[in-house]
């Protein structure tokens, strides 16, 4: 590992957060305020134009193009990056683990023995579990004596009521861990935590938390407690997202198999990196370009298709609630779309939406008509806080 030559070298907690084709890296103190002193972030892993971003306390924010072809090198690219801003000895290393299967509710450390689980949870989740390992492995080989803590995105969810995790299947399904798991917990758990600071009756409330990103969910929440959520088995069930497909009739994939000679492989691949947004408009999986096009029938297409999707859903879990009281969006699209907020919401009325149109276009933390039933809010989530929260809770 290439350092910085200094007197006074950083000891600070280091959060990793992989994605399909990114990871983030978070440098915090290691004391109880956990300041943040590093962020880098690598985009388009694998792809043309893969870009490393940084931004420290130190020495200001910079971006660069570099190559990176899979997850452990970009890992290292983005830890030398990071040496050369701030020299540091990370004393414990958190990782966002998406899925922690049936046994794994709480962060725990890395073992020989939770890797072995979590790999046998590779085939359920092919487009993160490995790349998360692989970053644990770099991690492993970049500071050997330094411990690594899971955290895992389902862990939020194991409050759901057994209706909300099973599936109308055969026990001996469920007996072999076919059920619904949720995701995006982690960041869930931060909107939460945030709400409790600024309106506690928000956090004991009727909540609802649209995680929508590349990846898209939407958690039922009710006195800070997970009740359902869309995500089910994987990551790849419930809204439509960037790449995937999200719920789909079983029938479609065992008729493309029969009619197209499709491989388990290939089905894979369909409903996880050529459908939803991309697959609707075949132009592109990131909202950012679709609302580009602008006129572009396929682009408009899948827009709307991805807000009617979410629209349906919000029903469903306001039943699940038996109402709503807060309404949070969250994660780059929530944040920063409000084309999709508007459209979202738009068919909302009856149960009590209603959006003030030009706070909603300003980005506003509170974008509801003060009128509205139901508050909704725009919230930048922190996964890597929350990371570093249970790190240092588990170190003490």
């Amino acid at each position: 590992m290439t350092t910085v030559d200094s007197p006074h070298r950083l000891d600070g907690l280091l959060t990793v957060n992989t994605g399909s084709s990114s990871v983030k890296l978070a440098l915090y103190g290691n004391d109880p305020v956990l300041p943040r002193h590093l962020q880098v972030s690598v985009e388009r892993i694998g792809l043309a134009r893969t870009e490393l971003m940084l931004n420290s306390s130190s020495s200001g924010s910079t971006r660069e193009s570099i190559e990176a072809h899979d997850h452990a090198s970009a890992l290292v690219a983005a830890l030398e990056n990071a040496q050369k801003s701030i020299a540091f000895t990370p004393c414990a290393v958190g990782h966002r683990i998406v899925h922690g299967g049936a046994d794994h509710a709480q962060p725990t450390r890395v073992t020989p023995a939770l890797q072995a689980e979590l790999h046998r949870l590779e085939s359920i989740d092919p487009t993160h579990m490995p790349q998360a390992l692989a970053a644990v492995d770099t991690i492993a080989r970049q500071y050997p004596n330094v411990p690594q803590y899971a955290c895992f995105d389902t862990a939020f969810h194991s409050s759901m009521p057994a209706p909300a995790q099973r599936y109308p299947l055969p026990k001996w399904a469920a007996d072999a861990g076919v059920r619904r798991y949720g995701f995006h917990g982690l960041s869930c758990e931060f909107i939460v935590s945030e709400l409790e600071r600024i309106d506690r009756d928000a956090a004991d409330g009727r909540l609802l938390i649209a995680h929508l990103g590349n990846g898209a969910s939407i958690t039922a929440v009710h006195r800070g407690f997970s009740l359902d959520t869309t995500m089910g088995f994987s990551p790849s069930g419930g809204l439509m997202m960037g790449t995937r497909c999200g719920d789909l009739d079983p029938t479609v994939l065992t008729y493309l198999a029969r009619t197209r000679h499709s491989s388990v492989e290939d089905l894979q691949h369909l409903v996880n990196d050529e459908s939803g947004l991309l697959g609707v408009s075949g132009i592109s999986g990131d909202v950012r370009d679709l609302l580009e096009e602008g006129a572009s029938s396929q682009a408009a297409e899948a827009i709307e298709l991805f807000c009617y999707t979410a629209r349906k859903h919000v029903g469903a879990l306001a039943a699940v609630l038996d109402g709503i009281d807060t309404f949070v969006f969250t994660g780059g699209i929530g944040e920063h779309a409000a084309v999709v907020r508007e459209k979202i919401c738009s068919g909302l009325g009856h149960l009590g939406v209603q959006l003030h149109l030009a706070h909603n276009a300003a980005n506003h933390d509170v974008i509801s008509d003060p009128h509205s039933r139901v508050v909704v809010r725009v919230m930048q989530t922190d996964e890597d806080l929350v990371i570093a929260r249970h790190v240092r809770d588990l170190l003490d």
